[in-house]
């Protein structure tokens, strides 16, 4: 059906599988009725679940799948178990085949990396594929990459994950030239290790191809929302990701039994209400979850696997907007601007990765 955006989901993957994606499908078809699904999993399972929603049943369709990933499973296990029978495998594929725009998975981070960068291939010149997150600042959210896929990256691998965070940005922000800023111990040039100061030279030399290089940015800079897209490599940023959200569980946590503490507060509760309500969904984890492999021959999407049918809901809106506004066409612009040539090339068969 033309103007569709079609989203296949491993709806096994994650703790509430396969309840919670099947839940937020249904929420996110209320705000986007010209959305459709493929679930991929155990289709005993997934048809009476489906049955209980009459209108996503409608648009949705279940492709059965009996191997199931599991948090446990390592990444080279996953490959050797699931690739071509899995729930997992099956909702990657299905983009590689051309039948969806995009895949979500809420299951194994590490294998759903593995068989996306097997399946799907990286892009011609990109190195490694990244995955970027949705990041509310005090401005207006922002995307940080890598949260976690390279631990370690060169000053070549800083340099991609910008042109992708860049990417992304005019995607989702559409934006003509986000800023990019490199996280550092500090702003001033001398700082900082030879691999980040390598990539910012780089970055300045190319500032304008898609994208403005703002300089160096610290941790802080990360809450204020001092430029678009923050780039870093996996170890540091899956950390800055973790205590992010450690850190608004604990305020919400302080914030909550401080107005219980006594009936004055419990009033002013009450009274502030709307602000609270406000306050509380800006700081839910589950209204900014997912995560996009970028580099890679298609838009893969990874939903926290503890989430709800709330976060599930972020997750797959998130997946509509990267597939509505054409992620890859714009990360393969991105590449020709910088990288003369190096356009993306769904043919061309690279090396399969490593496990």
């Amino acid at each position: 059906m033309s103007g569709t955006i079609t989203i296949s989901v491993d709806a096994m993957g994650g703790d509430n599988a396969p309840r919670a994606p099947i839940e937020g499908a249904r929420l996110l078809l209320r705000e986007h009725p010209d959305a459709r699904f493929i679930f991929h999993g155990r289709q005993d399972v997934l048809e009476p679940l489906l049955s209980e929603f009459t209108d996503l049943a409608q648009v949705s369709e279940i492709r059965h799948s009996e191997t199931v990933i599991t948090m446990d499973d390592k990444p080279s296990q996953a490959l050797r178990k699931g690739r071509g029978s899995s729930s997992m495998w099956a909702a990657i594929e299905a983009v590689k085949n051309g039948e969806a725009k995009v895949a979500i998975s809420g299951g194994n981070t590490g294998a759903l990396m593995a068989m996306a960068t097997f399946c799907l291939r990286p892009m011609q010149g990109i190195s490694r594929p990244a995955i970027a997150a949705i990041w509310p600042t005090l401005r207006s959210d922002i995307i940080v990459l890598d949260v976690g896929a390279t631990i370690g990256a060169d000053a070549e691998q800083l340099v991609d994950f910008s042109i992708l965070g860049a990417a992304m940005a005019r995607a989702l922000f559409d934006m003509e030239t986000p800023t990019v800023g490199l996280l550092n111990v500090g702003v001033e040039e001398a700082k900082g290790n030879e691999w980040v100061k390598d990539a910012a030279k780089s970055l300045t030399e190319k500032s304008g191809a898609g994208f403005t290089y703002h300089g160096f940015v610290e941790g802080d800079d990360l809450g204020k929302g001092t430029v678009d897209v923050v780039v870093t490599e996996g170890f540091t940023g899956n950390i800055a990701l973790k205590t992010a959200e450690g850190t608004a569980r604990q305020v919400a946590t302080y914030l909550r039994n401080a107005l219980k503490g006594s009936f004055l507060s419990r009033l002013g509760a009450m009274l502030a209400y709307q602000a609270l309500s406000a306050l509380r969904s800006k700081m839910d984890p589950r209204t900014v979850n997912g995560g996009v492999f970028l580099g890679l021959n298609g838009v893969v999407i990874k939903s926290h696997g503890g989430t709800d049918e709330i976060g599930y809901k972020s997750a797959l809106g998130l997946a509509y907007d990267m597939a509505r506004n054409d992620l890859i066409e714009k990360i393969g612009e991105g590449l020709e601007r910088m990288k003369p040539g190096a356009i993306p090339d769904r043919q061309e068969e690279s090396e399969a990765p490593t496990a």
